[in-house]
């Protein structure tokens, strides 16, 4: 008997996704995040923000990769999970069945040489999907290919993929983290709940080379309008038990961008009123589409009630803290000990970089688990003369979870919203408080960070910042003023 073409080296695939997922997590790239049981890295978990400038703007799109055992001699099967329970498709290329149909996949027939190759890997799936995620989607639709944006089908489909990315991907995410309860629009359908299609286990008569113009859903509801969305639930079907290893990084994500979603709200709320059906694309079918209606008032009402949570998610980890005082944990002795040494260490003079200072102090003297600084900013730079108060929040599972961070301070800043306070900062060394509060102050002192749309915390200050020259003028004279008036608040 001749010997097989090749054999799996299940050791070597291992070998090859280990490394390849530590070199996403270690990366700077904010769009992509992957996280693994330590018993399987072959099934892993990955999240991509949607890209600014699209209908996908800052939405949360996971996905479940599964490695096959002769990876990368074979690619990886992959599943969106975030589909509005088996209903909507976000876009041409990703089905509501969780298909993703990719030619280096093997899920759609591409030209010559866009198939799969050992040399691709993880993070080229990633961005291969993310490239999907455009200002005009319908550009991807095979026969659509010359329908610009300014075409009113193509607009009228990136509108309602905005919509949706903004409801399924953001909110209703948000909601089953916080376990907030959804507010209903005046024009509410009840939600119909459904036995969806498994993830990762598509109907039987959708196979990885099928026709992606083909149904992949018979038994349709008529008339469907919104649905429960539950990415966990779906993934859980996958691994019974409960794992959700973006939680956090969501939380702190849309405290980010919370003042993007509202200025979209703003922006696309004049355009559709409120209960206007979405339109049907020409090439959506069956089940495989977006139905629903624009409900932008609802949509802002719930994003104020994932704010509020995140809020009161600080007093309650305060409160959690205090208990772990009384326990004398080793976390409260931990951030206890911590605390003296860099009130001492920022007290000294010449310790932070280019003359600021940063003082420390607790709140309640007793509990270590709220911090505050006070940031003085160094001279002859565009925060000389300026005071700003910053409040610390440390989570009683730290490090699993970060610290919320909020700038109480108003401050006109590109990584500061100016509506929550929240900061975009990186630590070097996440499960260090040490280096949480110097990525903090390094991110409030950068006079010319490098350019982040996905930590654009301020839309507004960061378009002036990475805008013209004029632009450049125009923020730092506005900082500089927020400076000038700290002292006053």
């Amino acid at each position: 008997m001749a010997p097989p073409s090749h054999t799996a080296n299940t050791a070597g695939a291992i070998k090859r996704i280990a490394k390849e997922i530590a070199h996403i997590q270690n990366g700077s790239d904010l769009s992509l995040a992957v996280a693994c049981r330590d018993d399987d890295v072959r099934q892993l978990h990955a999240l991509i923000v949607g890209p600014p400038e699209t209908p996908y703007e800052f939405g949360f799109f996971e996905f479940i990769f599964k490695f096959p055992r002769d990876y990368p001699i074979k690619s990886p099967h992959v599943t969106c999970i975030t589909t509005n329970s088996g209903r909507t498709r976000f876009g041409p290329n990703i089905y509501n069945t969780g298909k993703v149909c990719l030619s280096i996949l093997g899920t759609w027939h591409g030209e010559k040489g866009e198939e799969w190759s050992s040399a691709q890997g993880l993070e080229s799936v990633l961005l291969s999907i993310q490239s999907l995620m455009s200002s005009n989607p319908m550009e991807n639709e095979p026969g659509f290919e010359d329908f610009k944006l300014v075409h009113p089908e193509a607009k009228a489909y990136a509108w309602k993929i905005q919509h949706e990315t903004l409801r399924i991907s953001v909110i209703e995410r948000m909601e089953k983290i916080l376990k907030i309860e959804a507010k209903q629009p005046k024009t509410w359908t009840p939600v119909i709940k459904r036995k969806e299609t498994t993830a990762g286990s598509p109907s039987s008569k959708d196979d990885d080379n099928d026709d992606p113009n083909e149904d992949d859903i018979d038994d349709l509801d008529e008339n469907p309008d919104l649905y429960e969305y539950d990415a966990m639930a779906t993934y859980n079907r996958l691994n019974p038990a409960p794992w959700d290893p973006f939680a956090d990084l969501l939380c702190r994500r849309f405290l980010w961008y919370y003042d993007s979603y509202i200025a979209a709200i703003d922006k696309a709320s004049p355009r559709q009123k409120d209960g206007t059906a979405f339109p049907t694309a020409s090439f959506e079918y069956g089940g495989n589409g977006m139905p629903g209606a624009y409900a932008y008032e609802n949509l802002r009402l719930r994003l104020d009630d994932i704010r509020a949570a995140l809020s009161a998610e600080c007093t309650a980890w305060t409160t959690a803290g205090a208990a772990q005082v009384a326990a004398q944990t080793q976390l409260a002795t931990q951030l206890a000990f911590q605390f003296t040494q860099l009130q001492h260490h920022y007290s000294q003079p010449g310790s932070s970089s280019g003359g600021a200072r940063l003082d420390l102090s607790l709140p309640d003297k007793t509990n270590p688990f709220a911090w505050r600084l006070t940031l003085f900013g160094a001279p002859s730079t565009n925060l000389d003369a300026g005071v700003f108060n910053i409040a610390l929040t440390i989570p009683p599972n730290f490090p699993a979870a970060w610290p919320r961070v909020y700038v109480e301070t108003p401050i006109f800043h590109a990584r500061v919203s100016a509506t929550t306070g929240a900061l975009a900062y990186f630590p070097a060394k996440p499960d260090e408080i040490a280096s949480h509060v110097a990525a903090i102050m390094g991110a409030i002192e950068d006079a010319e960070p490098k350019f982040e749309p996905r930590a654009a915390v301020n839309p507004e200050a960061a378009a002036l910042l990475w805008g013209d020259e004029g632009g450049r003028k125009i923020y730092r004279r506005r900082l500089r003023r927020s400076a000038q008036e700290s002292s006053e608040f």
